[in-house]
């Protein structure tokens, strides 16, 4: 990692930088392949839906100007599909933006910042660039949040809880009666983001009735269009919070965070599209639950994911997980490897088109094999 000079803050020198999946193109050009199949950033290879495809195409024609009214109606679209106020929504340029706007909002030097050790690594990197001391308590055995560790781990300099639900890599949600009894409990200064990323691809009785804290418990709620809706390449999420929290949010992003572009296919993502969503993610968990079949047929051990993504560990004697994919990428398959965050010997596969889901398990039960 590069050490920075004493000219910048001295936090860079404390985070890391984000490791993204590799490109098709890299991957590509490096294997010298025809065929690449993308299986590592959880995207959704069926968007964006029609009507959000259309709205794109024609905000294109007022590009040359800032969005206005174009926030006033995701906020309110977003809103009504809540039961909330349009007062009650943040919008952002991807989740990312939203987190670390988030932490610029709470966080001095010297806070206390409880995650997850297995989860979604820029909670960690951009708590610590404010100088905060963050706390990682690891999962339990089933990839479950320990809400009791937590619980214990909570000081008067404790000021945020980063909460990722599905959890990214594992694909596990949290018990949703213990999460919801865990924030109730939680002392006045303390603030929990939930976030919501995967939450589409879920069985909703198996999420938490979040909406229920808004205004009444210091609770953020994080949502994105880059995965159930497709539109991860236009950057744009939103937060639900009660009004002081959006307010100050508000004040603290940049102006203009979101493109016309994103406002324009989020709305007609959320008004027109929903019939194509729903089929969609009909198709996203069979595939889901064929895929978790396939690969326990090949000796995996896989985790119940509520997510688009799957989380399993490789049968005794495999290669392991960082060999697995350089192996498979060597043969034009990008998967994500799950060392980085202490999973030596798990892999973490994307629910892509069944066609490339059929070319991962050719490609796999090959390696395996051998």
């Amino acid at each position: 990692m590069i050490k920075f000079d004493e000219t910048f803050r001295k936090e860079v020198n404390q985070v890391a930088p984000y490791i993204q999946g590799e490109t098709e193109d890299e991957v590509r050009r490096r294997y010298h392949l025809d065929k690449v199949v993308k299986l590592g950033s959880n995207e959704n290879p069926y968007g964006p839906y029609y009507h959000a495809r259309q709205a794109i195409r024609r905000s294109v024609e007022e590009i040359n100007r800032y969005p206005e009214d174009d926030f006033i109606e995701t906020k309110r679209v977003i809103a009504d599909q809540f039961d909330l106020k349009p007062d009650n929504v943040g919008l952002g340029s991807g989740a990312g933006n939203i987190i670390e706007t988030i932490s610029k909002m709470f966080l001095n030097a010297g806070d206390e910042v409880l995650i997850a050790q297995q989860s979604y690594r820029l909670y960690r990197e951009v708590s610590k660039l404010m100088g905060a001391k963050v706390i990682e308590i690891p999962l339990t055995d089933d990839f479950q949040y320990d809400l009791a560790a937590f619980k214990a781990q909570i000081t008067e300099k404790t000021k945020l809880i980063w909460i990722c639900n599905p959890n990214n890599p594992t694909s596990a949600v949290t018990d949703p009666s213990l999460l919801e009894s865990f924030i109730a409990g939680l002392p006045e200064h303390v603030w929990v983001v939930v976030d919501e990323a995967y939450a589409e691809f879920s069985n909703p009785d198996q999420l938490p009735n979040l909406r229920q804290f808004i205004g009444r418990k210091r609770v953020i709620v994080l949502r994105t269009f880059s995965k159930f809706y497709g539109l991860a390449g236009i950057r744009l999420g939103y937060l639900l919070a009660d009004q002081q929290a959006i307010a100050a949010y508000d004040t603290v992003t940049e102006p203009f965070n979101s493109s016309r572009a994103a406002l324009a296919a989020a709305i007609a993502s959320l008004k027109y599209d929903q019939g194509q969503a729903k089929k969609v993610l009909k198709r996203i968990q069979g595939d889901r639950e064929g895929l978790t079949e396939s690969l326990e047929l090949l000796g995996l051990e896989v985790a119940k994911s509520e997510a688009n993504f799957v989380f399993a560990n490789l049968p005794e004697g495999a290669p392991s997980a960082s060999k697995m994919s350089q192996q498979l990428m060597a043969q034009g398959v990008i998967i994500r490897d799950g060392t980085p965050w202490g999973y030596p010997q798990h892999i973490r596969i994307t629910i892509g088109r069944h066609d490339e889901l059929e070319f991962f398990l050719q490609k796999l039960t090959t390696i395996l094999s051998e």
